[in-house]
């Protein structure tokens, strides 16, 4: 009989493997971008994808979400939950196309309109696909997501290169991941093996609706703070400066893409399988991951922070140099945001979803100040400050309040993380050390003193983690 945990490590081996694909992809295609398009193009996008983010979240109610949690037979409540989600998209949608305008110039960027219009339309391919997406999380079932989602993004390159080329500008973003979404979404609704029955259930509805409204005001408000900064330094300081912030705040989300998504893809179901058994068995599992996650995050986090400047001279040349005094400090919201989104999927799996929009919104009251503050004072660098010192101060510690008050036993946690806190310290040490006193070309800097950095990383944490799996 498969274990709830090998069904969860073959989810997150899937998840890994298809994430390291598009992330892949997703790189060589910035790559590509980022010498056709100017930094205004990019600024443009960034306003449309901070919308696009936003309804992604709360397009189906939590809906999706409260379908892979869900305590039942999944063929009771897939045509209700498919029909719920079809009007909240509808609905959704409707909102932005009439709010675009009002939106975009708030943002800065009058001219984003269009494509605002254009990537929200996503949505609406997502109300078709959704609920079968979460029938096949909650099946583990992230072999046959991981392979729809390569193939839409081959069609998302495919597109959004040759409209780049032909001078289409920020559009070509919108519509290479339009082309995605139909591609993906047509083989997902075939593969999840589900009728296209809709019906509509007023109880099932009603226990839907009350899970996945908090869930998905949690989830909305998380959006919004990991996208505030767009708005801010966009309505501050022009699309220009905002798609320099937008190219490092990319590159900061790399490892979240690669290894957030697919832990994310297991953890509410994996974590909701705990959670039906004992709190001490959840507990257990949390203070198992999140070292793990911690130990595994914190080398990519020294490099961006120490190598800045030649990681986007080597990458993407020398115009986009700005964009480096960003990185350093997104290195650090990076860190603090894989560990909050780990803390909203336990409280999700938990079934604690009003926990998440109290934990978010305490987060927003220090952090919107914060991005003004910051930009103001320092401009898209102090928008990063100002964003990392509100994930400190605000978001981790909430994170820890409620876990704790939701019945999770974090005894232990902490002295796991000193090992690998002083070793990244060390490393960050010796990468500073050897990027000052070398010369030559990026890519040279990089390899010494990345190298160098992650070898005093390691010669730290393995052999601490040697021995506790000999223990």
């Amino acid at each position: 009989m498969t274990t709830i945990g090998q069904s969860a490590g073959r989810g997150l081996r899937w998840g890994l493997i298809g994430n390291l694909i598009t992330r892949a992809g997703s790189f060589s295609m910035g790559l590509i971008l980022a010498r056709l398009l100017s930094e205004t193009d990019f600024g443009v996008f960034a306003v449309a994808m901070a919308a696009t983010a936003f309804v992604m979240t709360v397009k189906d109610l939590g809906i999706m979400a409260a379908v892979v949690q869900w305590r039942g037979k999944l063929e009771d409540v897939t045509p209700t939950a498919t029909l719920l989600s079809f009007i909240s998209a509808i609905i959704l949608y409707g909102v932005f196309w009439v709010g675009a305008p009002y939106y975009a110039a708030a943002a800065g960027a009058p001219e984003a309109t269009g494509v605002v219009r254009l990537l929200t339309a996503i949505i609406l391919v997502e109300a078709f696909t959704a609920i079968r997406s979460a029938a096949m999380l909650r099946r583990f079932e992230q072999d046959k997501l991981t392979t729809a989602i390569a193939i839409g993004f081959v069609a998302n390159a495919a597109v959004a290169i040759s409209l780049a080329k032909a001078g289409a500008g920020a559009y070509s973003f919108a519509w290479g991941q339009v082309a995605a979404a139909v591609v993906t979404g047509i083989i997902v609704f075939f593969w999840a093996r589900l009728p296209g029955r809709i019906a509509f259930d007023r109880p099932i509805a009603i226990k839907l609706i009350t899970f996945g409204i908090p869930s998905a005001a949690g989830v909305g408000l998380e959006s919004v703070l990991l996208n505030a900064g767009y708005i801010v330094v966009g309505a501050t300081m022009g699309p220009k400066w905002l798609g320099y912030f937008l190219l490092a705040f990319n590159v900061s989300s790399w490892v979240p893409g690669l290894i957030g998504n697919a832990i994310r893809n297991v953890a509410i179901p994996g974590f909701s399988r705990l959670a039906e058994q004992t709190t001490e068995i959840l507990s257990d599992g949390v203070r198992r991951a999140v070292p793990l996650l911690y130990t595994a995050i914190l080398p990519f986090a020294v490099i961006m922070a120490t190598l800045a400047h030649p990681l986007i001279d080597f990458l993407y040349g020398d115009k986009w140099g700005q964009s480096a005094g960003v990185l350093r400090w997104l290195a650090v919201v990076m860190v603090i945001r894989m560990l909050v989104a780990l803390t909203y999927d336990i409280l999700t799996a938990q079934g604690a979803t009003k926990a998440t929009v109290w934990m978010n919104l305490g987060h927003a009251v220090i952090l919107l100040p914060a991005l003004v503050v910051g930009a103001q004072l320092d401009g898209i660098r102090g928008a990063a400050i100002g964003q990392a010192a509100a994930s400190m101060v605000a978001a981790l510690p909430l994170a820890v309040f409620f876990l704790r008050r939701a019945g999770v036993d974090l005894r232990g946690i902490l002295p796991a993380l000193a090992r690998p806190s002083a070793a990244a310290l060390l490393a960050t040490a010796a990468g500073f050390a050897i990027e000052r006193v070398m010369t030559g070309p990026s890519l040279l800097v990089l390899c010494t003193a990345g190298g160098g950095s992650m070898l005093v990383y390691a010669l730290v944490v393995v052999p601490a983690l040697r021995k506790k799996e000999i223990s």
